[in-house]
């Protein structure tokens, strides 16, 4: 059995300001679901690390694998409750390829070249997943699948479909959505959904 995480809200109030509740999982992101080729599909953690990482589907599969269950919050403002996701500790990823003093933030990288910026304190966490399942099924690829990565306490748009690969960075670098007036961070509780007016339309969370 694999290690767990519960990291739901034990108060009375789980929602955050300006969310709604659906028993759903919406499918939202900002282009065609790309398809995924695991014969080439590598996995790789570059930047300011003690020693670079390309591992392939079958390198990532040997890692130990573990639960997390959590609430999950997307920027369009619904939350689903009571979610499990299982896969791989992002700290294992981390740890293997250890990371220098001077990183401070990570720039995650997906398939179709798109990016999402995360400070490394928030992606270090014990919660967090390169996610492989949800409740007991495999990923589908419109959430990302075969994986995805899983930051919980963050909006949905963090947690990158198809994700690739982990760049560390001493400096915070804006991704894809952070480019087009979402905010650097994302924290529901804060509603930190945009960094400027007129945000663009499209979502992908």
């Amino acid at each position: 059995m694999p290690d767990r995480v519960d990291v739901l809200d034990s108060s009375t109030n789980r929602l955050p300001p300006g969310q709604i509740i659906t028993t759903k999982w919406p499918v939202l992101h900002s282009g065609p679901v790309p398809p995924v080729n695991l014969a080439a599909f590598r996995f790789k953690v570059t930047g300011a690390v003690v020693r670079s990482l390309s591992l392939n589907w079958d390198e990532l599969l040997a890692l130990p694998l573990r639960e997390t269950t959590c609430d999950i919050h997307c920027v369009t403002r619904w939350s689903r409750y009571d979610n499990v996701f299982e896969g791989i500790p992002v700290r294992a990823i981390l740890e293997r390829a250890g990371v220098r003093p001077e990183a401070a933030y990570v720039l995650v990288h997906a398939e179709e070249a798109y990016t999402t910026n995360l400070p490394l304190s928030d992606l270090d966490r014990p919660a967090n997943l390169l996610a492989l399942s949800h409740n007991g099924e495999p990923l589908t690829p419109e959430h990302g699948g075969p994986v995805r990565l899983l930051v919980p306490h963050l909006y949905l748009w963090k947690s990158a479909k198809w994700v690739t690969g982990f760049e560390l960075l001493e400096d915070d670098a804006p991704g894809f959505w952070e480019r087009n007036g979402y905010h650097m961070r994302g924290d529901p509780w804060g509603e930190e959904r945009f960094g400027r007016e007129d945000p663009v339309r499209m979502r992908r969370g």
